[in-house]
């Protein structure tokens, strides 16, 4: 069973900032991912213009891709969630860029304000929802690349047995 706090030996890597690497050409630590991550969000050249708001079904779009990973723009509106969901073999950073996103999950819910991040393991199975009354835009980074996205029927029930095709 993965416990929501991923980093349980080590300590939550993101509490500790002298331990965060500078962005890196490509990434290959949890440290260096979320450096990557933090460097997007405060360039908003790189993704402000790209942003859309869908009413019907979140919206996403594949910012960048590198040896082995994903990086994904979202749209959140009031009320859109993801449902609760693993992402199969993926570990990954998700980065509040604007709004506010609650993420739930067996042992917590969190509200995530811009610049909140959360890193997470294979596994690791949340929901993440946009509660508040204004849009949200996030940032996923994925490693390796998303190929799956198990759903759950809550944040800590078993994963169904067949995969989601993969919207980010």
């Amino acid at each position: 069973m993965n416990s929501d706090n991923d980093l349980q030996i080590a300590g939550d890597i993101l509490e500790v900032p002298h331990l965060l690497q500078p962005p890196s050409e490509h990434p290959a630590t949890v440290a260096e991912f979320v450096g990557m991550a933090r460097s997007i969000a405060a360039d908003r050249t790189q993704w402000e213009h790209l942003v859309r708001y869908d009413a019907t079904a979140r919206w996403y779009h594949r910012l960048r891709t590198g040896p082995g990973y994903e990086v994904w723009l979202l749209s959140w509106v009031p009320g859109q969630g993801s449902g609760p969901h693993d992402h199969g073999p993926s570990s990954g950073v998700l980065t509040v860029l604007e709004g506010t996103l609650t993420e739930r999950t067996e042992r917590a819910t969190r509200a995530l304000a811009a610049g909140a991040q959360r890193v997470f393991a294979p596994g690791y199975v949340h929901e993440v929802v946009n509660d508040a009354l204004e849009p949200a835009v996030s940032l996923h980074v994925y490693y390796p690349g998303l190929t799956e996205m198990p759903m759950h029927t809550s944040p800590h029930c078993e994963a169904r047995t067949e995969p989601r095709a993969v919207t980010a």
